[in-house]
C-alpha cells in the first residue's frame, strides 16, 4: 500500500472552516492509497471534513505540539554584541544547541514515521515541520518534499534580522532562519508556489527546487463569458486588509466613479479603519463589506462582477488574483514598490497595472468601464493566459509528476 506521510505547521480547523481546502490537496491525483496528517501543534480537525483533501485514500491524523522550552531554551543568554558579524561561529555553535533541543522534540515524529514506513513525507510550508522532515531522513532516509508559499527574505519575521526590532526579535529570526534552511537543504525537492520565491532560495543556497504553483478550485471557478456591465457597475476586492494589502486608495476611487459600487472581501486589522473611511467619503451605500465568504462560494460569485481590483505590496503571485485571472476577469492591480521589485508572474498585457493612488485605480477603472473591447480583451486574455500556466488540472498533474519522479528515484 502507498504511504504519503504529510506534515503540517497550521491549525487545519481554521482553514477548514475559511472553506479553503480543494479535493485531494493532500494527494494530488489520489496517487497514494493512505495519508498520514501529522501537525505540529494540538488541533483537533474533524476528519470527516478534511476527508476530501486526500481522496479515496485512508485518513489518518496526529500531532506533534511545539513544546516551548525547545524552541526559547538557551537563547536567553545572547547579549545585542553576539549579533555582529565577526561573532557569526558562536551563534551557529547556539544554534547547534538548538538542533539538539528540537531534535528531541522531533524524536517522537521519527519513531511515527518508523511506523508508519511513508514511501514519500511532504512538508506544507517550511517552519519547523520542515525540520522534523529532514529529522526523519537522517534515520530513515525517508525523501521528503517542501513547499514555500512565501519569500521569508520579504516577511515581516526575516526583516527583523536586518532591521531596527528589539535584539530578542533578532535573535529569534536568526534562530529560525537557521531552522528553516536546515530544513530545506537536506529536502529531494524543494516546490515554491511561485518564482518571487526563488531569489530567498538561492540567497539560502538551495539548489534543488522547482517552481509548482498552488491548486486552485477547479470545480468552482466559472468562466466569465458575458463582459455586458452590471447597473451599477460592480467592482470586487480580496484580500486579507492589512498594511501590505491596504484597499485605502480603492475605496477614495469610488468618489470619482458614481456609477460603481465596491465589494470588499476581506478582515483584518484595518477594517474599522476601512468602514470609517466609507462613511467619511459617504459611500455607504457603494462600498459593501463582506468580512468572510467560503472560497467555494467566493470562486462561483467572481463572474457575476464586473472588474477585480485590488492592492498588494506583497512579492507574490497571490491565490485570489489567480484565481481571478483563471475566472476571466479584467484584473486591475498596483505597481509593486517595495524589495523584490516586480512580481514575474504579472508581467504581460493580461492585467491592468496602476499607481497605488485613487487617481490611478479610479483611471483605470473608467478606461474599463467607457471601452468595452478593452474591458473584454483583458478578462479573456487574462483566462487564456492563466488557463495554460495555473489550470486546476494542469496543477495538480504537476504534483503528481514530482511525486512520482522522486519515487522513481528512490525505487519506490
Amino acid at each position: 500500500m502507498s504511504k504519503l506521510l504529510v506534515i503540517v505547521p497550521d491549525a487545519i480547523s481554521a482553514i477548514i472552516v475559511k472553506g479553503e481546502y480543494q479535493p485531494r490537496y493532500y494527494n494530488p491525483g489520489n496517487l497514494f492509497e493512505e495519508v498520514h496528517i501529522l501537525m505540529c501543534n494540538d488541533d483537533q480537525p474533524d476528519p470527516r471534513e478534511l476527508q476530501k483533501t486526500v481522496g479515496s485514500a485512508r485518513l489518518f491524523l496526529h500531532n506533534l505540539p511545539e513544546t516551548p522550552q525547545y524552541f526559547i531554551q538557551n537563547t536567553t543568554w545572547f547579549k545585542p554584541w553576539l549579533l555582529q558579524p565577526w561573532t557569526k561561529p558562536f551563534f551557529w555553535y547556539a544554534n547547534r544547541r538548538q538542533f539538539r533541543l528540537l531534535n528531541e522534540w522531533a524524536q517522537p515524529a521519527v519513531e511515527l514515521a518508523r511506523q508508519i514506513e511513508p514511501d514519500l513525507i511532504r512538508c506544507h510550508g517550511n517552519d519547523s515541520n520542515a525540520y522534523v522532515a529532514s529529522r526523519i531522513k537522517k534515520e530513515l532516509g525517508i525523501p521528503y518534499a517542501v513547499s514555500l508559499h512565501i519569500n521569508p527574505d520579504i516577511n515581516q519575521r526575516r526583516r527583523n534580522i536586518f532591521s531596527d526590532a528589539p535584539s530578542h526579535e533578532k535573535l529569534f529570526a536568526m534562530f529560525f532562519d537557521a531552522v528553516e534552511i536546515e530544513g530545506l537543504k537536506h529536502a529531494d525537492i524543494v516546490l515554491p508556489v511561485y518564482k518571487p520565491i526563488i531569489p530567498y532560495l538561492k540567497r539560502a543556497r538551495i539548489s534543488k527546487y522547482e517552481v509548482a504553483y498552488n491548486v486552485l478550485a477547479g470545480d468552482y471557478l466559472l468562466k466569465k463569458d458575458d463582459y455586458t456591465l452590471h447597473k451599477p457597475i460592480r467592482v470586487i476586492s480580496v484580500g486579507r486588509h492589512f498594511y501590505y494589502k491596504n484597499p485605502e486608495n480603492l475605496i477614495g476611487a469610488m468618489r470619482d466613479l458614481p456609477n460603481v459600487h465596491l465589494t470588499l472581501v476581506g478582515d483584518g486589522p484595518y477594517q474599522a479603519d476601512l468602514e470609517s473611511l466609507a462613511h467619511e467619503c459617504g459611500l455607504e451605500e457603494r462600498v459593501t463589506f463582506l468580512p468572510a465568504i467560503n472560497n467555494d462560494e467566493l470562486c462561483k460569485m467572481l463572474p457575476e462582477y464586473d472588474i477585480f481590483a485590488v492592492h498588494t505590496e506583497h512579492f507574490e503571485l497571490s491565490k485570489s488574483v489567480l484565481e481571478a485571472l483563471l475566472t476571466g476577469m479584467p484584473v486591475v492591480i498596483n505597481r509593486r514598490v517595495g524589495p523584490g521589485g516586480r512580481v514575474p508572474e504579472l508581467q504581460g498585457d493580461f492585467v491592468m497595472m496602476v499607481d497605488n493612488t485613487p487617481a490611478g485605480y479610479a483611471g483605470a477603472i473608467k478606461k474599463l468601464i467607457e471601452d468595452h473591447a478593452l474591458r473584454v480583451n483583458l478578462g479573456r486574455k487574462a483566462y487564456a493566459h492563466a488557463q495554460e500556466r495555473w489550470s486546476p488540472a494542469k496543477t495538480e498533474a504537476k504534483y503528481v509528476e514530482i511525486y512520482k519522479r522522486i519515487l522513481a528515484e528512490k525505487g519506490k
